[in-house]
């Protein structure tokens, strides 16, 4: 009979990582691995292949780490993953793959997640594994954005071998990947930039600091550069506000603009160049991920952080590994509390934020309950930093510099569930089509993409 309780995952100590911007998680050991793979029940009918969003032939490659047949396990997650590392850290196995585990019914799930990081990061240490490539076909396929959707696409076209150019606007590859996730949940050098050599070492040209709709439009690539076919991946990163009075005052930030100083320009290390306010105490609106990120950012750098949110906890966003992190390392949430202006000090600085507080009324068009004002309840929360963390949007250049690319009324571009567009030859995925979302769900549209790219290609 399998284990209910899965091998437990060691960590650093709250109270010193909460100072410093290492890994929180420090993975399994090989013996680790092997022991909590044998927990895999190698299910006659695995829902957890049915509900990863890139097809990866899970029982199959616990059963090979189970057996210690690691570089074979690493052969099979990459045959459907070009980031397997990557997603062993920032997925949300537990509302997918994981979710679906029978062993999850009367215990806890096997830990799919981590099982994936120990064999990427395993393969990592052993040179890595070669991948199948066809020969090359010599036809040229577009990719306009280096995050999780675009390296997906691009990885999967050519291994069927095609010549893929991706265009990244920024001077570092990696999107999403590179600016919005911390360091302590997904190290660049020792994770993020290596599986991004694995995409190159597949034959993968990537072009950095090109921002598509300015340096080239989409219809000089196809009539000027030649390529055949473009897949648009170009994210979601403009930033929302709330539209409260205040939100001009100095010391209100987008998380974007906070986490892309610190994530991608290394704010947080001293020797870095690029500047970042600190405030003494920091109040960030939001309750998903990023809000997470940015809280837990800001406690590093030094500050008091509250998390402000309109709802409870029940009904945080976030991952809930990040929200347990985030409580083990001293950051305060108030829930049911809503901002309704951001107060100045008289000099332009923001000295406090005034907030209401809510309770859940019925629930919203998604199933939510709706939280509602309670009148008379509001009060000032003394803050001299607020970060806004409320989601973002497609940025719109693209779709004004494309004729016939047809968007919906939040500026995402409209395309089918193969990615398809309504211009002939230009596909799109992942957060520039669905808004903000997570990098495995970016990934599973840009795999879908890249099968719709070669049959479109091939008549």
């Amino acid at each position: 009979m399998a284990q209910l309780n899965r091998v437990p995952v060691r960590e650093q100590d709250p109270k010193v990582r909460a100072r410093n911007f290492e890994e929180v998680c420090y993975g399994y050991d090989e013996a680790e691995a092997v022991l909590e793979a044998s927990r895999c029940l190698n299910c006659r009918n695995p829902r957890c292949v049915q509900q990863c969003p890139v097809g990866i032939r899970i029982p199959l490659f616990i059963a090979q780490v189970k057996a210690g047949k690691f570089a074979e396990a690493a052969r099979t997650v990459a045959r459907d993953s070009s980031l397997p590392a990557v997603c062993g850290r920032v997925c949300p196995q537990e509302t997918q793959c994981e979710g679906s585990c029978v062993l999850g019914v009367k215990g806890e799930a096997v830990a799919i997640g981590k099982l994936e990081r120990f064999v990427a990061d395993w393969s990592r240490a052993h040179g890595g594994v070669p991948v199948e490539k066809a020969p090359s076909n010599g036809i040229k396929v577009a990719v306009v954005g280096s995050g999780p959707s675009g390296l997906a696409c691009a990885s999967d076209l050519a291994k069927l071998g095609y010549a893929v150019t991706v265009f990244e606007v920024l001077h570092k590859a990696g999107g999403v990947l590179q600016y919005g996730i911390p360091e302590f949940r997904l190290p660049k050098e020792r994770v993020v930039e290596p599986e991004i050599d694995s995409v190159r070492a597949l034959g993968v040209t990537i072009e950095t600091n090109v921002v598509v709709g300015r340096t080239v439009t989409i219809d000089e690539l196809f009539d000027r550069e030649g390529f055949k076919a473009v897949f648009i991946g170009s994210g979601a990163g403009l930033p929302r506000f709330m539209g409260i009075p205040g939100e001009s005052l100095n010391g209100v930030f987008s998380a974007n603009e906070f986490l892309t100083r610190s994530n991608l320009m290394r704010a947080f290390d001293p020797s870095s160049d690029t500047p970042i306010f600190v405030g003494r105490r920091v109040a960030v609106v939001g309750g998903g991920n990023v809000a997470m990120d940015a809280a837990r950012t800001a406690l590093r750098l030094g500050s008091e952080v509250t998390v402000v949110y309109r709802r409870t906890e029940k009904e945080l966003p976030a991952r809930a590994e990040e929200v347990h992190h985030a409580i083990e390392e001293g950051i305060d949430f108030r829930m049911l509390t809503n901002p309704v202006a951001v107060l100045g000090d008289g000099n332009g600085w923001v000295r406090a934020l005034r907030c209401i507080r809510m309770e859940l009324g019925e629930p919203d068009a998604s199933g939510r309950r709706s939280p509602v004002p309670i009148a008379g309840s509001e009060f000032e929360l003394p803050v001299d930093e607020v970060i806004m963390a409320l989601g973002t949007s497609p940025n719109p250049l693209i779709a004004k510099t494309t004729e016939g690319l047809e968007t919906e009324r939040h500026g995402c571009i409209v395309a089918d569930e193969s990615g398809a567009t309504s211009r002939p030859g230009v596909f799109a995925g992942g957060d520039a089509v669905t808004g903000a979302a997570t990098v495995i769900l970016a990934m599973g549209a840009g795999r879908r993409a890249a099968k719709a790219i070669d049959a479109y290609l091939r008549g």
